[in-house]
């Protein structure tokens, strides 16, 4: 990899409100020149099919969100999972390059691609590399089913690109309401406002979108689930699905954990770490891949009936539109692919 001494500046070009406030430390870029692949094979759940094939520009996102999975992926870079994660950021400027001639071999056996889950692809250096543009105008050429993740508003830049595919669908991720209460797990975020302001965008042109809420943070933003849900049916979204909290690893639990109690009351802290810890069996850590987004408790059954009825009386993920007619319903969450 190589190391890049003055990294573009996403505010040359758009506003801090898309990209949020940087982080207190400072931001070190690295280009790696020697990825051979792009388009990673990756194990899904049975709702989502068993396999997710996922293509990520970056590695690492200024967003800082104190709970993102993908912090242990860093680790195997040889960085941190806590703010190495956030500072520390790869850069694949061959990305396209690699995207079209993988597809050029694979175009028939491939049933998708989705665009998050190791990174944002629209975190702020998007907006100078661009990388997650090329690659969506490369699946435009060969028109793959394309899914997306965010939670920045630059999406809207690639609106005339996302108009150009046949199959696509771009979710927000929004687990809270407000500003306010985002700011002790996602202090760096776009705020949820310009976040619905995108959807509505998004939404207007046509593209299908929806909202993700995740995670959900039991004693502290189920609350949020009925006005999040109203938001997005306002903003046009049609499909939804959510969560719950899972941390992955050791190093996540730890970094999760620090930053909420330097951030929350105490009295805060140790309930939203008691309620997990109820959901886990006295543990914060799920015990296996099976138990990631399912909780045990009766508050857990509360929440996901809350969003059950509040998903169903505004018309989310409606089963005779063909664009959501995957919907499945299981025993301790509803869930739907990207697709």
């Amino acid at each position: 990899m190589r190391r890049i001494k003055n990294p573009p500046n996403p505010y040359d070009r758009f506003s801090a409100e898309y990209v949020g406030e940087p982080p207190p430390v400072k931001l070190e870029v690295f280009e790696e020149t020697a990825t051979k692949k792009i388009i990673t094979k990756a194990f899904a759940s049975d709702w989502e099919g068993g396999w997710r094939y996922t293509v990520n520009c970056y590695r690492g996102c200024i967003h800082g969100c104190t709970y993102c999975f993908a912090r242990q992926y860093h680790e195997y870079l040889g960085y941190g999972a806590g703010t190495d994660f956030e500072t520390k950021i790869v850069v694949k400027p061959n990305a396209p390059q690699l995207l079209r001639e993988e597809l050029k071999k694979t175009r028939e056996k491939m049933p998708h691609l989705d665009f998050s889950f190791a990174t944002d692809p629209y975190l702020p250096l998007e907006a100078e590399y661009r990388l997650t543009r090329q690659c969506l105008e490369v699946c435009a050429d060969f028109q793959i089913p394309v899914g997306i993740i965010t939670k920045s508003p630059l999406i809207t830049r690639d609106i005339e690109i996302l108009k150009r595919f046949n199959k696509i669908s771009v979710f927000f991720s929004l687990p809270f309401l407000t500003k306010e209460r985002s700011n002790p797990f996602e202090p760096y975020t776009p705020i949820p406002e310009a976040r619905f302001r995108a959807m509505k965008m998004l939404s207007d042109e046509g593209i299908k979108t929806g909202i993700g809420i995740a995670p959900v943070i039991l004693g502290y933003n189920e609350s949020d689930i009925p006005g999040l849900l109203e938001r997005a049916k306002e903003s046009g979204a049609q499909r939804a699905f959510m969560s719950l909290l899972h941390l992955d690893t050791d190093s996540i639990e730890e970094y999760f954990v620090a930053k909420m109690s330097e951030r929350l009351p105490p009295t805060r802290v140790t309930k939203i770490t008691n309620t997990i810890k109820r959901e886990r069996g006295g543990k914060l850590r799920h015990s296996s891949y099976a138990e990631r987004s399912v909780g045990k408790t009766e508050q857990w059954e509360i929440t996901r009936n809350l969003f059950e009825f509040h998903a169903r009386r505004l018309g989310f993920n409606q089963p005779d539109r063909p664009e959501v007619s995957d919907l499945t319903v299981g025993p301790n969450i509803t869930q739907q692919s990207l697709f």
